[in-house]
This record gives C-alpha cells, sequence and structure tokens, in this order.
C-alpha cells in the first residue's frame, strides 16, 4: 500500500481493520454501537531513533497484523482510510 504519510522517529503507521458488520448469531450492530478496533496492519515505519537520538530496531516490520493500544496514537483520515500514527510502545502484541 503506497501512502504519502511518513512517521518520524520511533512512530509506525497504521490503518484501522474495520470489523465485519454482522457478528455470530447475526446480531447486525449498528455504527453508533460499535467500539472502536484494535487490530490494525503496519502500513511504514519511522527511522527508529527514540527520545536521545539512540537508533532503536523495530520488532514489526510493513504488513504485519498488530493490536493496538485503545487509546493510542493519532488518528488521521485519508481519503476512505482511516490510519493512525503511534509510538512502537503502543502496539501490543503481533496477530499471527
Amino acid at each position: 500500500m503506497e501512502t504519502k504519510i511518513k512517521p518520524l522517529g520511533n512512530r509506525v503507521l497504521v490503518k484501522k481493520i474495520e470489523e465485519q458488520e454482522q457478528r455470530k448469531g447475526g446480531i447486525i450492530i449498528p455504527d453508533a454501537a460499535k467500539e472502536a478496533s484494535q487490530e490494525a496492519e503496519v502500513v511504514a515505519l519511522g527511522s527508529g531513533r527514540n527520545d536521545e537520538g539512540k537508533i532503536l530496531e523495530f520488532e514489526v516490520k510493513v504488513g504485519d497484523r498488530v493490536l493496538i493500544s485503545k487509546y493510542g496514537g493519532t488518528e488521521v483520515k485519508r481519503d476512505r482510510d482511516t490510519f493512525v500514527v503511534l509510538r512502537h510502545d503502543d502496539i501490543l502484541a503481533i496477530l499471527k
């Protein structure tokens, strides 16, 4: 996926993965009642520099599906997609 957003430092750009409209049992949940998805796909990585200027290696790579912190990061909307720029520390797990 090509995007014109390049994260800086130890930040990561992820694209939120929206949940399906139907849940088990066939119940459709209206948009107003849905919780924000915590699953995302890594789209771009920053330089890896921390606050002291030291370069740290990222544990994730572009294309990984990850679980992100519920309230972490800054949400950015481009076209119809929702992205989140967050610190590497706000990624909770890699989903396999």
